[in-house]
């Protein structure tokens, strides 16, 4: 990889999109065909209209089952500019002061949350408490008790809880998890998973690189990735951790966070996966080792284009629109008021904050941490 900033990173985002229809498996057209879907929509508001936010937006420009409804921002020139872009009924454009009126607005189903990880919790319990279901960012929230308080509020108020692993509906990724999870070239013994990149031109005053925003640093951003290709490649909970910080190399920008560490996650089964993040290095990479061979994709854990194999041969799938493919995997269950599949529920990001604190812990403490 080239270097990149984190706009030009969050930027590189594959061409086409894709879709499933209502409840089936994942299926991908080009855009020229006609909508596969013409029923009810799923109405959204983008809570956060930050740089994921215009991502997400893509996603609901492609999406079958998902519309742009609405929008919630602290930034009164945005609010005016989405509005008019996109637009929006005054009535659907909220403040995070007046967010909380969303509840008497019957033409929002539902609030895609893409603020600051710290912000993640507040306003999920407040869309739950407005009785709009949610789909959350990762990393989820900044400690597991928070995940668990999130899914408790949603569960009460009977709205339903998602959160944004794109990559469970990206065909590469859904062919790694069926190499390992099936044992196609045996049992996996080895998983390396790494994401990274070199920030360049970034503020000191970016919230990824303060602690009480962002929870911490490259881990909570972008090794959530790497826990969760082995979690689902494997279809294992990991049972313990070690872990170690590396160098702090840009000391003017790294203060609060860490630049970079590793970790190593042990398996039920025996298989161990090292993975290492960075905010000083290029990486993007996923290989898994198997009894009878081996398979892994690079570019891996970002937006690709993706580029994978194993031993059976290359991979041959289409790059979609990563953020419609997820919209359009959630939305129907939701339109159907059928519960989310477990992959991509609440209870799925607590399991990995749960992860993300025993790694902090173990580099922390220099030890291995026993994870409950």
């Amino acid at each position: 990889m080239k270097n990149v900033s984190r706009r030009g990173f969050v930027e590189q985002l594959g061409l086409g999109f894709g879709a499933t229809m209502l409840l089936p498996s994942f299926v991908w057209y080009p855009k020229s065909k006609t909508p596969l879907y013409a029923g009810k929509k799923l109405r959204v508001a983008v809570c956060g209209l930050g740089r994921y936010a215009n991502l997400v937006r893509e996603g609901l420009a492609a999406s079958q089952y998902c519309e742009l409804a609405g929008i919630v921002t602290g930034t009164p020139a945005k609010a005016t500019q989405w509005k008019t872009d996109y637009q929006l009924p005054a009535k659907n454009v909220y403040s995070y002061q007046n967010f909380d009126t969303i509840l008497a607005n019957k033409s929002i189903d539902l609030v895609y949350i893409t603020l600051p990880n710290a912000l993640h919790k507040e306003f999920t319990l407040r869309a739950a408490k407005a009785g709009k279901h949610v789909i959350v960012e990762k990393p989820m929230a900044l400690t597991e008790q928070d995940c668990q308080d999130m899914v408790e509020a949603c569960k009460k108020h009977s709205v339903q809880l998602a959160v944004g692993y794109r990559l469970h509906y990206e065909p590469h990724h859904i062919e790694l998890k069926r190499l390992g999870q099936e044992k196609v070239l045996g049992q996996v013994r080895l998983i390396e998973a790494s994401l990274g990149y070199r920030l360049e031109g970034i503020s000191p005053d970016d919230w990824h690189l303060k602690k009480a925003l962002a929870g911490g640093g490259p881990l909570m951003n972008l090794g959530v990735y790497c826990v969760q290709s082995s979690r689902y490649v494997l279809g294992e909970e990991p049972i313990a951790v070690t872990a170690q910080y590396g160098p702090v190399t840009m000391p003017n920008l790294f203060k609060e966070v860490e630049e970079s560490i590793s970790w190593q996650l042990y398996f039920p089964s025996g298989a161990v996966c090292t993975s290492t993040t960075s905010s000083n290095s290029n990486i993007d990479r996923f290989f898994a080792a198997a009894d009878n061979g081996s398979f892994e994709l690079s570019p891996a854990l970002s937006y690709g284009p993706f580029k994978g194999k194993s031993s059976q041969g290359a991979f041959n799938f289409p790059t979609i629109n990563q953020q419609a493919a997820q919209l359009d995997g959630i939305a129907p269950y939701i339109l159907e008021n059928k519960p989310l599949p477990a992959h991509i529920s609440g209870e799925e990001g607590r399991k990995d904050l749960r992860v993300l604190d025993g790694i902090y812990k173990a580099a922390n403490t220099g030890q291995k941490v026993t994870l409950v």
